[in-house]
């Protein structure tokens, strides 16, 4: 039998020929021997939503558990993982490099956390089990590869208008921008400009909600006036419910609280502004080179020009 010595290199099919377990997937339980293999492939596994992989900062292995599509289950393989040493099994950890598997060593469940990734070929976001495991005996695992931990770690950072990077780009990499965040980009850079004539400070605030594995930015956020900025590329109805959220996500957790405002490339239809108003957000929208708003509070023009 092939001896599981930390740094060997084996091809899957004879592991699985003498250990037994699932010859596909990257959790492979056996049925033969009192193991629960995990494989591990930075360098594909970002395709399948795995971005939380490897060692991390707190000592830890991160694994991302098993399921391309929808929300992850703590169930077969990922159940496997947390009961293994209920079940009497040892967790033994492989770095995949084609066919080839190079074993790293033993490892042990500490706990679980979920976190957003995309489906398989950045598919929509889901939430996915990532497991913390305990390296009990075997040889380094290879640096810290997470983008997670090459970001500020602070609860509020302040980061620069002209770096792209939001939720979207982290969670699905390096896939081209939707034509609608390219229109979204802009209208940040052009009314961040005008409001630097006006002789105010302005930066996107890096936030790291409580407990959370990854941080959310904002658009736009003006230091002198503290007002929060979430622009969409257009005046849809489910782009503006999806900008009321995020205003309220990031707004809870900064202090003190701000104003809140949407900026869009057009004033939206009366009944999405009443909506906006309701919820006390004010609206900026750009009209030739003018920047117009609603304030907090008041109600659109109906369509024949009287208030609403």
């Amino acid at each position: 039998m092939i001896p599981l010595i930390p740094g060997n290199i084996i091809r899957r099919t004879d592991l699985h020929a003498q250990y037994g377990g699932r010859r596909q997937g990257g959790i492979s339980p056996s049925k033969v021997s009192n193991n629960v293999f995990l494989i591990t492939d930075p360098d594909r596994g970002e395709r399948h939503g795995y971005l939380y992989d490897g060692p991390r900062e707190d000592g830890y292995f991160h694994y991302t558990g098993e399921g391309q599509y929808g929300d992850q289950l703590m169930a077969q393989g990922n159940r496997a993982i947390r009961d293994h040493e209920a079940e009497g099994r040892d967790l033994q950890l492989f770095s995949a490099h084609g066919t080839d598997l190079t074993y790293v060593g033993q490892y042990a469940y500490v706990d679980d956390y979920t976190a957003d990734a995309p489906e398989t070929n950045h598919g929509p976001p889901r939430s996915v089990i990532v497991f913390r495991l305990e390296q009990l005996q075997g040889i380094s695992p290879g640096p810290n590869r997470s983008k997670l931990d090459r970001l500020p770690g602070d609860p509020v950072t302040e980061i620069p208008v002209e770096q792209a990077i939001t939720e979207s780009t982290l969670i699905e990499g390096d896939r081209d921008p939707y034509m609608a965040e390219r229109r979204e980009q802009k209208l940040v850079r052009d009314f961040s400009a005008s409001l630097e004539q006006q002789g105010h400070a302005v930066c996107r605030l890096q936030i790291r909600p409580p407990k959370e594995p990854a941080p959310i930015f904002c658009d736009l956020y003006d230091k002198t006036t503290n007002t929060l900025y979430e622009a969409k590329g257009t005046v849809a109805r489910q782009a503006i419910r999806m900008a009321i959220g995020q205003l309220a996500d990031y707004a809870r957790l900064v202090d003190p609280s701000p104003r809140r405002v949407l900026l869009v490339p057009q004033q939206p239809r009366h009944d999405l502004c009443n909506l906006l108003a309701h919820e006390g957000i004010e609206i900026v929208w750009r009209e030739g080179d003018q920047w117009l708003s609603l304030a907090d509070g008041k109600r659109a023009p109906t369509p024949d020009g009287r208030s609403g």
